[in-house]
C-alpha cells in the first residue's frame, strides 16, 4: 500500500525534526513512561511562535496566547509518541488522534494486550476492530476504482481513525454505496454519509506569498526548498505544469515549474532565478512571519494554520489524514482534510502547525466568510517525489527518502534503550541522556536536545 509504506518510511526521519526543545517525550517500547498523557505539556518558548500565528489561533480556535502555546507543545509531544507507538505496535496499530486544548493523545490498536504499552507511553489506549493497514487497504481499493473512472456524486472519502471506518461522503447515498461495491470493499469497513460538499481546486490563479503563472492566474507559495544548488519552492500541482513560467509577488520574473503532479496527487515545485533567496519563513500577513523549523506531520485533531495570498492567515484543526477527494479535474489521494477555510488564489499556500511545515493548500469547499472544509497536500511526499530539501531555521532539512542510518563514529545506536544519566559518544562528542527512551532512527544526540545533553 503506497500511503502506508510512505508513512512508515518517513516517520523516523520526520520525528527527528520536531521542535524538540518543547517536548517531553514519553517512554516508548520497553522503557518507563515520562508521565501520564494528561500531565501538562511544557509551554512552547516565547520566541518559537509568531504573534501572527498566535493571533490567528485565538481568532479561529478561541485560544489565548498561553493556551495556544500549551496546545502546540502537546501536539508536538503527541506526534513524537504516536510515531514511536506506530513502529512498536506494528500490524495492530489502528491510528492516533489528539483532543482538547492540552492535545490529549489516543492511540488505537486491534490487540488488547498492547493497551498497557500505549498507556505506559503516556497515551490513552483504545481497542478497535480494524487495523489502520486494513482500513487503508480498503481506501486504496476505492482510489484504484476512482483512477479508472472518477465517481459521480462522491466527492470525498477517507479513513476516520476515531470511527475506525472508511467514510465515503456522497451527495447521493446510493451512488456512494455503488462506488464502494464496484471497488470490492466490504460493507463492514465502510460508512456512506451524505454531504453537500462540492470541492474544487482553489486556483484563480513567502510561504503564503502570491505568484502568477505565465498563462494567467494566481496561486500561493508553499515552502522554500533547495535541490542541490538550485533554489525554489513547493506549491500545488494544479497551479501549473512543467515548463509553466512564473512571476513573483512583485511582478518580476521568478522561475518555472520543474515538476507537477495533478490529479492523483497535488504537488509541484518551481525553480527560481538568482534574484530569489529562499527563506525559512511563512508570510504572517501583517502579524509577523512564521519561522519554519521542520516538517514533522501532526496527528488527527491537531491545530493547523494556513497562509494564502487571498485570505491571509486562518486556522483550524486536522480532521482526517490520507483523504481522497474528487475535483472536476479528477481524484486526488493522500491529502489531509481540515476545518481551515480557504478561497481561490490560496492554492499552493503553506499549512503549518506551530513551527512544523505540514503541506500545501489543494482545494476545498465553502469560503472564509461562511466557513468551509479545505484539503492540503502533505509536504513530505512532495519533497520525496522531487528530491527536495526543505529550507528551515536550522539551515535545511534532509529530504525524507531514507531513514537516518549513518553513524559518524561513536557508541550511540538506534534501537538501544537508554536510561537517564547514560552517556554515549556520537560525531566526536559525548552526550548524557536526559530522559529514558529507546533510540529511534534519526533521533541522534546532536539533533534531539530534549533527550541528550552534550557534555
Amino acid at each position: 500500500m503506497e500511503n502506508t509504506k510512505l508513512r512508515r518510511r518517513v516517520l523516523a526521519t520526520a520525528t527527528a525534526t520536531v521542535a524538540v526543545g518543547a517536548l517531553a517525550l514519553a517512554g516508548l517500547t520497553g522503557v518507563a513512561s515520562a508521565g501520564p498523557a494528561d500531565s501538562a505539556a511544557p509551554a512552547v518558548s516565547a520566541d518559537s511562535l509568531s504573534p501572527g500565528l498566535l493571533a490567528a489561533m485565538e481568532r479561529d480556535l478561541g485560544l489565548d496566547e498561553n493556551e495556544a502555546r500549551t496546545r502546540i507543545a502537546g501536539e508536538y509531544r503527541a506526534a513524537a509518541v504516536a510515531a514511536g507507538l506506530e513502529k512498536s505496535l506494528g500490524a495492530s496499530y489502528a491510528g492516533a488522534r489528539v483532543s482538547g486544548d492540552k492535545a490529549d493523545l489516543t492511540v488505537s490498536t486491534t490487540d488488547a494486550s498492547a493497551a498497557a504499552l500505549i498507556t505506559k507511553a503516556g497515551a490513552r489506549a483504545e481497542v478497535v476492530g480494524h487495523s489502520l493497514d486494513r482500513l487503508e487497504a480498503a481506501k486504496d481499493a476505492l482510489d484504484k476504482a476512482a483512477r479508472s473512472k472518477a465517481p459521480k456524486n462522491v466527492p470525498v472519502w477517507y479513513v476516520d481513525v476515531e470511527a475506525n471506518r472508511v467514510v465515503v461522503n456522497a451527495t447521493d447515498i446510493r451512488a456512494g454505496e455503488a462506488f464502494a461495491k464496484a471497488a470490492g470493499v466490504s460493507g463492514g469497513l465502510i460508512t456512506v454519509a451524505r454531504t453537500t460538499e462540492q470541492p474544487r481546486a482553489l486556483a484563480d490563479i513567502r510561504g503564503g506569498d502570491a505568484y502568477y503563472m505565465g498563462g494567467g492566474g494566481r496561486c500561493s507559495v508553499g515552502f522554500s526548498v533547495t535541490r542541490g544548488t538550485q533554489n525554489g519552492f513547493v506549491t500545488a500541482g494544479h497551479c501549473g505544469r512543467a515548463g509553466t513560467t512564473t512571476t513573483g509577488v512583485n511582478q518580476q520574473a521568478q522561475g518555472s515549474f520543474q515538476g507537477s503532479t495533478f490529479p492523483g496527487r497535488d504537488y509541484a515545485w518551481v525553480a527560481t532565478n538568482a534574484n530569489w533567496v529562499p527563506k525559512p519563513l511563512v508570510n504572517g500577513y501583517g502579524r509577523g512571519d512564521v519561522t519554519v523549523a521542520g516538517s514533522t506531520p501532526s496527528v488527527v485533531g491537531a491545530s493547523v494554520c494556513r497562509s494564502g495570498s487571498t485570505t491571509g492567515w486562518h486556522c483550524g484543526t486536522i480532521q482526517q489524514l490520507n483523504t481522497s477527494v474528487t475535483y472536476p479535474e479528477g481524484t486526488i489521494s493522500g491529502v489531509t482534510r481540515t476545518s481551515v477555510c480557504a478561497e481561490p488564489g490560496d492554492s499552493g499556500g503553506a499549512y503549518i502547525s506551530g513551527s512544523q511545515a505540514q503541506g500545501v493548500t489543494s482545494g476545498g469547499s465553502g469560503n472564509c466568510s461562511s466557513g468551509g472544509t479545505t484539503y492540503f497536500q502533505p509536504l513530505l511526499p512532495a519533497l520525496q517525489a522531487y528530491g527536495l530539501t526543505l529550507v528551515t531555521s536550522g539551515g535545511g532539512q534532509p529530504t525524507p527518502t531514507n531513514t537516518h542510518t549513518e553513524q559518524p563514529g561513536g557508541t550511540w545506536a538506534a534501537g538501544t534503550s537508554y536510561a537517564i544519566g547514560s552517556t554515549v559518544t556520537y560525531g566526536g562528542s559525548t552526550y548524557r541522556c536526559l530522559q529514558a527512551h529507546t533510540a529511534q532512527p534519526g533521533w541522534t544526540p546532536d539533533v534531539v536536545p530534549a533527550l541528550w545533553q552534550r557534555v
